[in-house]
């Protein structure tokens, strides 16, 4: 069964300095529904005006992740990190036993716009980490974050995986989830098509869709068929998620 989180659906929260949406619940906005997907818990779309941004604060226990769409992160914490995160990197903070960060657009120009996202940790209080890398544009899905941090992959402190979809126009890709599992997919760009078992739906840019297929109907796996029905390269996110 595959569960659509539309666009015009989430959360708002506009400050002035941040425009953001907010596919869970965050903040002030709050709604019982959307409280998140097994150890997914924040998706925040965020647009930041030029040379403002988060000053500095704290998180624990929480495994952080920013894609960079538009623009580019300046980034500190308090294990020394600073660094810049580009449009196209990923970044990986784990919290554990506590950090303190800030981010702020780095142009005073330009708006910076990036994907803000929290994964509950299986491990807590552990030493605080960093990780960014650039896992590149190619077509396909990319593996991105594991929990072994295999094949240079982020290695996150979770049950969670997080993959990048690219798809041109007219293309299609399969993805196998493992008996048990549940999927997530938060589609960026384009058009994209999700079919499986039978279920087809359609998501637009900033759609989000749960595959919550039940163990006593997988044999070992569940495929899920990714086709761009858009005239755009898709960009989308897809997380393999403990049911």
């Amino acid at each position: 069964m595959i569960t659509v989180r539309r666009s015009q659906e989430r959360g708002v929260a506009n400050f002035g300095w941040l425009n953001s949406r907010h596919t869970f619940s965050f903040g002030s906005y709050y709604d019982p529904e959307h409280m998140g997907v097994s150890t997914l818990r924040v998706i925040n779309d965020d647009i930041v005006d030029p040379g403002a941004g988060f000053a500095t604060h704290g998180h624990r226990d929480m495994e952080i992740i920013s894609l960079v769409l538009e623009g580019a992160i300046e980034h500190k914490d308090s294990e020394g990190n600073i660094q810049t995160l580009p449009a196209g990197e990923f970044q990986l903070m784990s919290a554990g036993s506590g950090i303190m960060h800030s981010e702020y657009n780095a142009s005073q120009q330009d708006p910076l716009r990036f994907l803000q996202i929290w994964v509950l940790p299986n491990v807590k209080g552990q030493k605080p980490g960093y990780q960014q890398k650039d896992f590149g544009q190619q077509s396909g899905i990319t593996p991105i974050a594991t929990p072994d941090g295999t094949d240079g992959t982020l290695h996150i402190k979770s049950d969670t995986r997080l993959s990048q979809l690219i798809l041109e126009p007219g293309t299609e890709v399969d993805f196998n989830l493992d008996k048990g599992r549940k999927g997530y997919v938060h589609n960026v760009s384009s058009e994209l098509q999700v079919t499986t078992k039978g279920d087809l739906q359609s998501l637009s840019a900033g759609d989000g869709a749960t595959i919550d297929a039940k163990t006593n109907e997988l044999t070992d796996k569940n495929t899920i068929n990714f086709k761009n029905t858009g005239f755009e390269k898709v960009m989308a996110l897809i997380f393999d998620l403990p049911a």
